[in-house]
């Protein structure tokens, strides 16, 4: 099974795909979507847009599993963050992926057991996890990968 992990944002969307086979986890590909600061919204939605339907059609994931907002102290962050994730789950939709979402307190306590684990414990377990000594730079790459990892260990991921 192919499982598309996204850490959705508007100036950068973290993407990976995992291979999962009931009990492995590969990785297969991770990577970015990184859109210009300057430019207006619009044409940044459209460049995530037209990124992520490539990345679909090219990985043909069997389901993504999707950062879920919560809670944002910030409007004006939480807004463009929200768009993007729209654009992206309306892609979703068009190919029929089955979209699976978690809270970051879901993957941490998924991934470390503690829901209010850092980022350096969580890379450590996405490390043992991918039986990888390095990842990818990009912290939003790497959370991706996290997402993607909390699928396989939840109910719809065990089935």
């Amino acid at each position: 099974m192919k499982i598309l992990g996204i850490d959705p944002g508007m100036a950068i969307v973290g993407y990976s795909i995992l291979e999962f086979d009931g009990k492995n986890i590969e990785l297969l590909h991770s990577g970015s979507i990184q859109t210009k600061k300057g430019e207006r919204e619009s044409a940044r939605l459209l460049e995530i847009f037209e990124d992520m339907n490539c990345i679909v059609e090219k990985y043909q994931p069997d389901v993504c599993a999707i950062e879920k907002l919560f809670f944002f102290r910030n409007t004006t962050t939480v807004m463009p963050v929200a768009h993007a994730r729209g654009v992206i789950m309306t892609v979703l939709e068009k190919f029929g992926v089955p979209i699976y979402e978690y809270t970051p307190i879901q993957v941490k306590q998924t991934l470390t057991g503690y829901g209010r684990a850092d980022k350096k414990e969580v890379e450590q377990m996405v490390k043992v996890s991918l039986g990888v000594d390095k990842l990818p730079k990009l912290d939003d790459t790497v959370d991706s990968i996290a997402i993607a990892i909390t699928y396989t260990r939840s109910a719809e991921g065990l089935q």
